[in-house]
């Protein structure tokens, strides 16, 4: 966790300047009560007319300044989030992920707040402040326990000994996230997002509904997390392949360049949808792969959303 630590702030520090930057332009987005007008020295475009009717007497809206950022991470720690070919298997990848998020919205008052999809249930970590509190969530991500299903030769069910694994679904995380994320902030979600993709591509999964909620109120980071195993076969020739969700196995013959075309195209087709409902749902997306620089992909997503903000309107398809 130190050298994981130190990559970050060497590498990451000082991409997110403006820390208290508010998510709303203006004085404050949050509401802060009401209190009697003022003439001379208040806007009549900030009259509370609601209160103004009850007392009447004419009253103006209060806001506070959004000087402190509340983050929220939802971290999928299912069974397919512990495959990998790479230097890092998905689940490590999804920690890099969360410490990236946590030292860099690390400051004064800023808090941190999580949940767990395992599959034992949800695990929730309260929003708090402070590097011991930071630590203290990517120790439990890396002490984790692992399932280790896939790696058990003996099959799932009662004839190999294990039960398949049951995990919450990813729409049940996010609505508790939107229950605990109440204040306007960052929420970020980082998992392979391959939960209960349905197969025709223009319908929406279950978790997108929410997903779209969250982004209404909060601003909303998607981090896909892949393997390169996962996008396309190498010819290995006889290979089993088995669900980590279920435990269900099939054996496949990867000699054939046909299949291994077909998988192709049928990958490349999945993630066009997943970016297709991020999209969709108003979600900033960021993909990681095992196989690559997390860190250079950060730097190139963070370079590229700074591009977009300074962008003028009608360059980014807008209305002048």
């Amino acid at each position: 966790m130190r050298r994981l630590e130190l990559t970050v702030t060497r590498r990451l520090d000082g991409l997110l300047h403006g820390r208290y930057r508010g998510l709303l332009p203006g004085p404050g987005s949050e509401a802060a009560g009401s209190r009697e007008y003022r003439p001379g020295e208040d806007e009549v475009r900030r009259m509370d007319w609601a209160v103004t009717a009850r007392t009447t007497v004419p009253h103006v809206r209060e806001v506070d300044a959004d000087r402190e950022l509340t983050t929220w991470i939802l971290v999928d720690a299912s069974p397919s989030m512990e495959y990998g070919t790479a230097t890092l298997d998905k689940r490590e990848l999804a920690v890099a992920a969360v410490a990236c998020v946590g030292f860099l919205t690390a400051g004064v008052g800023n808090r941190l707040g999580a949940q767990v999809l395992t599959p034992e249930g949800l695990r929730r970590f309260p929003a708090r402040s402070g590097r011991t509190h930071l630590l203290g969530l990517l120790r439990a991500l890396l002490g984790a326990p692992r399932t280790g299903v896939g790696v058990d030769p003996r099959g799932p069910g009662p004839a190999g000994g294990r039960p398949a694994v049951t995990t919450p679904g990813l729409a049940d995380g996010l609505d508790g996230l939107q229950r605990v994320a109440t204040r306007r902030g960052l929420v970020v979600v980082v998992s392979d997002f391959l939960d209960e993709l349905p197969d025709e591509p223009d319908a929406p999964p279950p978790w997108a509904v929410t997903l779209r909620r969250l982004a209404v109120r909060h601003q909303v980071l998607a981090v896909e997390v892949t393997d390169p195993r996962e996008l396309e076969l190498p010819d290995v020739g006889l290979i089993t392949l088995v669900d980590p969700e279920d435990g269900r196995r099939r054996e496949v013959w990867t000699g054939d360049p046909t299949l291994r075309e077909r998988y192709a195209q049928a990958a490349a087709a999945q993630r066009d949808q997943v970016r297709h409902i991020l999209r969709r749902a108003g979600a900033t997306h960021l993909p990681l792969r095992t196989d690559r620089d997390w860190c250079a992909d950060v730097v190139r997503h963070v370079h590229e959303q700074r591009r977009l903000a300074s962008a003028p309107a009608a360059a980014r398809g807008g209305v002048a």
